[in-house]
């Protein structure tokens, strides 16, 4: 009678255990997918930060900055400039348009999945979708210099500095930097910024000076495409013998 009791007792136990091996998956699942989520709002979380406060990214739309920027480049922003970092002059800088730079722009609603991904792209600093509400320049000059130009040897002069511009794009066989006489003195609070194309770029020569509270931050890295990875550089060998202006 034991003997044949002894069978009957194994497979009882053996089907009670089942469904706690199920259960005990089920919950290891559902531990895995909180994790999961956990991170990845988290990550947002931090991403949202790091592009609301830290760095942000832009794309290219013009040629008004070649050879340092081409069309289509994207580029990464610190945001701590102006608000913790000072602008310097030769930094490229992003700026929202103090009014007029711009032509009107004609809205066309995206496409619903566009807009999807373009709002999940915009919570980690990825979006660009307001590039065409920015531009992007050379600080030339600070508050309180004067820019004049051009000498007898086409400079352009800070202060009483000429300056030797070795990011310009000029047209072939012109030495001339700005393709016009002028002196200007940039008014406190204020930028003189110009494009590197200096033939191709609606800058300050023609719009006025750029209030620093426009600014959205200094361009430091190219980030695509991948054949363009590159620092931006401010070349400050450039205006190291300006002084600030007295």
């Amino acid at each position: 009678m034991t003997e044949h009791n002894a069978p009957a007792a194994s497979g009882a136990s053996t089907a009670a255990a089942s469904p706690g091996r199920t259960t005990s998956r089920k919950r290891s699942v559902l531990l895995f997918l909180r994790d999961v989520l956990v991170i990845v709002v988290a990550a947002l979380v931090i991403s949202f930060l790091i592009k609301t406060f830290l760095i942000r990214s832009f794309y290219i739309p013009s040629e008004s900055m070649q050879q340092t920027l081409l069309v289509n480049d994207r580029i990464i922003v610190n945001q701590l400039v102006p608000a913790v970092v000072p602008i310097e002059r030769g930094d490229v800088v992003v700026f929202a348009d103090p009014g007029g730079w711009l032509p009107p722009r004609v809205e066309t609603p995206p496409a619903p999945l566009a807009a999807a991904g373009d709002w999940v792209l915009s919570l980690i600093g990825l979006s660009t979708s307001d590039s065409d509400e920015h531009l992007v320049k050379r600080v030339i000059g600070l508050p309180g210099d004067r820019i004049v130009c051009c000498n007898d040897l086409g400079q352009l002069s800070i202060n009483g500095v000429p300056l030797d511009e070795p990011y310009v794009l000029l047209p072939a066989d012109t030495t001339d930097v700005a393709g016009q006489d002028f002196q200007e003195d940039v008014p406190e609070g204020t930028l003189w910024v110009m494009g590197d194309n200096r033939y191709d770029s609606s800058d300050s020569r023609f719009n006025g000076v750029v209030p620093i509270d426009d600014v959205v931050g200094r361009a430091f890295v190219i980030s695509w495409p991948i054949d363009r990875w590159q620092w931006i550089d401010s070349y400050p060998l450039v205006f190291d013998g300006v002084e600030r202006p007295e």
